[in-house]
């Protein structure tokens, strides 16, 4: 398994979209040794054009890689995980940027690769695509979900995390693929079903080209995930039905409960829903956060670690830093204070 520095390692990262290409950027821009593919001839020209390295063959830049970034459309990691595990050494660390982790983490498992891939996911983007949006700063204290696993071996965790604290100045959010799955379908994919539906509605609406000459900073930020290419935006909601279907509800409930309310003219009602909304967008713009330092001793289970970690993202919390010295790991995490 790798034993160096963030600074020491060699990255690649295979598609350079939004994601892909802010890894790359940001990667460089920090003096990591870092290179980049992409099946896209427009990508491979743009980063050519503006001194980028890249390779026209996976095989060679993955080729004595440390660590390897699947950064592709979610139905492309399967096979992209399979193709890179098969190109390089044992000890190389692959991890992803899906939006969604429990199918990948089984295919993972299944093929016996637990031991160097962890499925990870950066809660960061835009509406924009491409490497010509790519933004070195882009994950600047964004949260970073990194998933470690029972029965996994933790040093590749541990790798990831001092990267990506370090260079890409995130904050890593330790999760299991399932409890991820299950968050980001309340946080990330839910929002865009409710961008699209009002986006939507607006555009089969009498009042379309009324409303468009109207629309200001709450419509459009309303609506602003609408923007993304539908594709993406399918192909993430399909990815994780289950959990958007089993939180969708709670949504459709308050929404119906506004309705109700505001039909029946009760405005207690409706002022109590919308203090409880207001309080969950303060407590989001406010969060009181609280600073620790865990160490544990390395050891082949890791069991305590994995514990403390998993325990971490599920309370809301996150690592802003990683260090190993000798058979010591310590985490430094913020936590929230409740």
């Amino acid at each position: 398994m790798v034993d160096k520095r963030p600074a020491d390692l060699r990255v690649a990262v295979l598609g350079t979209g939004l994601i892909g290409g802010s890894i790359l950027l940001g990667l460089r821009e920090a003096g990591i040794d870092v290179a980049g593919w992409d099946p896209d001839p427009e990508a491979v020209s743009y980063a050519r054009q503006h001194g980028i390295e890249f390779f026209e063959r996976l095989a060679d830049a993955v080729a004595g890689r440390d660590v390897v970034v699947l950064a592709g459309p979610l139905s492309t990691l399967p096979d992209n995980l399979a193709e890179v595990a098969g190109h390089t050494d044992p000890g190389c660390v692959i991890t992803d940027v899906g939006s969604v982790k429990a199918p990948i983490a089984r295919y993972a498992q299944a093929n016996g690769w637990l031991d160097r891939f962890v499925p990870g996911h950066p809660m960061a983007g835009s509406e924009h695509s491409g490497l010509t949006a790519a933004d070195p700063t882009l994950f600047d204290d964004a949260a970073w979900v990194l998933c470690p696993q029972p029965g996994a071996p933790l040093a590749p965790f541990r790798v990831l995390t001092a990267l990506i604290t370090t260079a890409l100045k995130a904050k890593v959010v330790p999760l299991s693929p399932e409890t991820h799955d299950d968050i980001v379908a309340m946080s990330s994919h839910i929002p865009h079903l409710l961008a699209g539906s009002l986006a939507g509605s607006v555009a089969r609406s009498a009042l379309r080209q009324g409303v468009l000459s109207l629309a200001a900073g709450s419509f459009r930020d309303g609506t602003r995930v609408a923007g993304t290419r539908s594709a993406r935006t399918v192909d993430m909601l399909t990815h994780n039905r289950d959990a958007i279907t089993k939180s969708v509800h709670l949504a459709q409930r308050f929404l119906a409960d506004l309705a109700d309310a505001l039909e029946r003219d009760d405005v207690a009602a409706l002022t109590a829903a919308f203090d409880e909304a207001h309080g969950l967008r303060q407590e989001l713009m406010g969060r009181d956060l609280q600073p620790s330092a865990e160490r544990f001793r390395m050891d082949a289970l890791g069991a305590d670690e994995l514990d403390f970690l998993t325990r971490l993202g599920a309370a809301g919390g996150h690592l802003t830093a990683c260090a190993v010295d000798g058979d010591t790991v310590t985490y430094t995490a913020l936590r929230p204070a409740s």
